[in-house]
């Protein structure tokens, strides 16, 4: 192998990894493993990367964020194909399946049935692949890369096909082997801070006006799950719409003195599990006057008091919540 030419810019082992967000024993792995080997070398025998290199392995990194295994995205780099041409085989060996990743809301394409089977079809590779990389990132404990890989999502999918389509399988998956295997708990975690960053981030970006009258979001008493009410005010934000968020374990008197301050238009309750969703302390929250619509949210409520309504969805939480403050 040769050196590079004068005239060309190179790059260093260290320089490629930084830029890449990778270590250097990554990069070298990849070499040794799938021959993507630097275009030249130092005198001394020290690897030199041009932009060609550089602009190959950031499109292979790329490719493994969103789901490809290595060697196949390996395969596709070096052989100047694009992941248009990936296929969807081998995509549950994350312990995801495709069923439920498409977004119902896709648009069909303009060449009728077959356009719009064919778009379905494309979303549902794609969201796959994000799936897998979402679920390797978070098994690995890799929180900038599950930082990546939502803002990506929420950019460009929205903040509710995000949660649905991606946030919602990949807990759900996680959740299912904690509680079988018991060993998940820190993956949780990092993977939960993660989405309440990434939507808190999402709804900073748009820097929602504040409302004449407020949209609080609260968990019930002993809830401590207040996740999903991060992504909800997330949506909102998208929609124009601000939320002040009161967060895990709010008792009904602390919401009852909130709602007396800010004389909300709309108060969405969270409550995850059926211990949690005890709507009887917060009777007298519902009456308060002037009026406010108190919405509970989530699957933990058995009952709906009177003054109160269940909302099942996000997409829900947010068409209700445009229907109560008005388009902006």
């Amino acid at each position: 192998m040769t050196d590079i030419g004068a005239g060309q810019p190179s790059y260093g082992i260290g320089a490629l990894a930084r830029r890449l967000g990778v270590a250097p024993a990554t990069v070298r792995d990849w070499e040794h493993r799938y021959g993507l080997t630097p275009t030249g070398r130092t005198a001394g025998g020290h690897r030199r990367y041009s932009r060609e290199d550089m602009a190959r392995l950031e499109r292979m990194h790329r490719l493994i964020l969103d789901g490809v295994a290595p060697a196949e995205a390996a395969s596709f780099v070096s052989s100047g194909l694009t992941s248009a041409g990936l296929t969807s085989a081998g995509l549950t060996s994350a312990g995801l399946t495709s069923a439920g990743l498409t977004s119902a809301g896709s648009m069909a394409g303009a060449a009728g049935p077959a356009g719009a089977a064919a778009g379905q079809a494309s979303e549902q590779s794609s969201r796959s692949h994000q799936a897998r990389g979402l679920m390797r990132a978070a098994m690995t404990l890799d929180g900038p890369a599950i930082g990546r890989i939502l803002s990506r999502s929420v950019a460009g999918h929205g903040v509710a096909a995000t949660w649905e389509q991606l946030v919602r399988p990949v807990l759900s998956a996680i959740g299912e082997r904690c509680a079988l295997t018991g060993d998940c708990v820190d993956v949780e975690h990092l993977l939960s801070a993660e989405i309440i960053a990434a939507m808190a981030a999402r709804a900073a970006q748009l820097q929602a006006g504040r409302e004449a009258r407020p949209i609080l979001l609260a968990c019930a008493a002993e809830e401590q799950h207040s996740l999903p009410l991060y992504a909800l005010a997330a949506a909102l934000a998208e929609q124009g719409i601000s939320a002040r968020m009161l967060g895990p374990r709010v008792p009904a008197a602390a919401l009852a003195q909130a709602v007396a301050r800010t004389g909300p238009a709309a108060v969405f309750i969270w409550s995850q599990t059926f211990h949690t969703g005890d709507a009887g302390p917060i009777r007298g929250v519902a009456s308060q006057r002037p009026p406010v619509r108190l919405l509970l949210a989530g699957g933990g409520w058995q009952d709906a008091p009177p003054g109160t309504e269940t909302v099942r969805t996000l997409a829900e939480a947010v068409t209700r919540t445009v229907g109560i403050v008005g388009a902006p």
